[in-house]
């Protein structure tokens, strides 16, 4: 195996050296997958049309359409708004991306132009930063990481919580108030009765996070995996039925880029937990939600190194 450096950061910039792009289509069930795009640049966090036809992804502070037959990518103008972050999700209808940049909330049409911000402004030493996962059924709704820095600590994630805020623009409303643990992936259910979300609310030790659910109020908090590994980024498919998530290795710390890791699938109440995907990745591969229209596939990002694998080619069915 050639040596290679462990990206264990939260986000990166690039590839490393004989790294590849490889985004992919697997069944629900795992019996297949299907190599789409790839490429030597960073793409990440595929979602899918509600057309079934493209798959939305964000490259080098941009975004970016994927024809899934033809593995044609277009850009998306978003009129100079740069530094775009794989948090982005598409509206129930699929005529706006909603996404994140620069530390704030933006809608875009998937055709381009006309970009709106969404989000409040808050004083620069807060370092106030929004992270997009979340979009309510009605489509009136975003649910988002909150993080800023807190009095005199230089961290400028020193406090993270569990947002809304409405899709329209407005006031922001917390889901969670805690002065400690780590809280990211809010995603609404298909009924729009609960936001699932990744936790370390009751880690006995730090980066165990486990999949959650909450009401909208930020009531009713309820564990749904109790496992050994770090549960990360619950997506629900389009039925309800069943939720996928990202399963790191025992001791793995925040959602590194780089590493071998677990696509995981599960039931609403936590049970009938099942293997899909080992694949080589993390950050960027399935941050956001990326189901087809269908509920019996879904797109992900892998990024296998040459000699390495951990990509498509390491499929044994």
């Amino acid at each position: 195996m050639p040596a290679f450096e462990t990206n264990r950061w939260p986000g990166r910039q690039d590839l490393q050296p004989h790294q590849t792009t490889q985004i992919i289509i697997g069944d629900a069930d795992g019996a297949s997958a299907d190599l789409v795009f790839e490429s030597d640049r960073l793409f990440e966090a595929p979602n899918w049309s509600p057309d079934g036809t493209s798959l939305v992804v964000n490259s080098e502070g941009g975004l970016f359409v994927i024809d899934i037959a033809s593995g044609a990518v277009t850009a998306i103008d978003t009129q100079g708004v740069d530094r775009v972050n794989n948090d982005h999700i598409l509206s129930p209808d699929g005529q706006l991306v909603y996404f994140s940049a620069n530390g704030h909330l933006y809608s875009v049409p998937i055709a381009g132009g006309d970009v709106t911000k969404i989000s409040n402004d808050f004083p620069p030493e807060l370092q106030y930063f929004y992270w997009l996962h979340g979009v309510s059924p009605d489509g009136r709704t975003l649910a988002y990481v909150a993080t800023h820095a807190v009095g005199e600590d230089p961290n400028p994630r020193g406090r993270v919580r569990l947002a809304t805020i409405p899709a329209a623009g407005g006031h922001d409303f917390y889901l969670t108030d805690n002065e400690t643990g780590h809280f990211d992936g809010p995603e609404y259910s298909r009924d729009g009765e609960w936001i699932y979300y990744n936790s370390e609310e009751v880690a006995a030790v730090p980066g165990h996070a486990q999949l959650f659910r909450m009401r909208p109020d930020g009531s009713d908090h309820e564990q749904l995996t109790f496992d050994d590994r770090v549960n990360w980024f619950p997506h629900f498919d389009p039925s309800g039925a069943q939720v996928l998530y990202l399963s790191y290795e025992a001791g793995t710390q925040s959602h590194p880029a780089d590493v071998e890791l677990i696509i995981r699938m599960m039931a609403p109440d936590g049970s009938a937990v099942r293997d899909v995907v080992t694949l080589f990745g993390g950050q960027g591969s399935l941050n956001v939600n990326s189901w087809n229209p269908e509920g019996t596939r879904f797109a992900y990002a892998a990024y296998p190194i040459a000699g390495y694998g951990g990509g498509i080619d390491r499929w044994d069915r």
